[in-house]
């Protein structure tokens, strides 16, 4: 049973790491900073560790899906991040691809656990 656990846990990893970055897409068409993104993420499900959260902001920024400013009117200046235009072409085209993986995974689901030949 520890074996089954410790595959389970890898492979939810793996699982969780290819999906986050339509999570954090997903949050920013208004600008929010990272703790805020954390927070908002967290409520609907998507626990993100801030020790993954800021290394995938700064590479989506690097490829220019995220814009950012810096905000200094508060005590502690804070990073904020917003889509850019090629952030929001590139969000709509993986909510496609999302829901097409769904889409066929469910297919795959449900013929591997249906009746798929007729021979019950």
């Amino acid at each position: 049973m520890n074996d089954a656990k410790e595959y389970m846990n890898k492979l939810m990893q793996e699982l969780r790491r290819g999906t986050i970055t339509i999570g954090v897409l997903s949050q920013l068409s208004e600008a929010q900073y990272g703790y805020s993104l954390v927070t908002s993420l967290g409520e609907k499900g998507i626990h993100v560790e801030p020790g993954t959260l800021y290394p995938l902001l700064r590479r989506l920024e690097k490829q220019g899906l995220l814009a950012s400013k810096w905000d200094t009117n508060e005590a502690r200046p804070r990073k904020y991040y917003l889509l850019s235009e090629t952030g929001k072409e590139v969000y709509e085209l993986l909510i496609v691809e999302w829901q097409h993986i769904v889409q066929n995974m469910s297919n795959v689901i449900d013929v591997q656990g249906g009746d798929k030949d007729g021979d019950d």
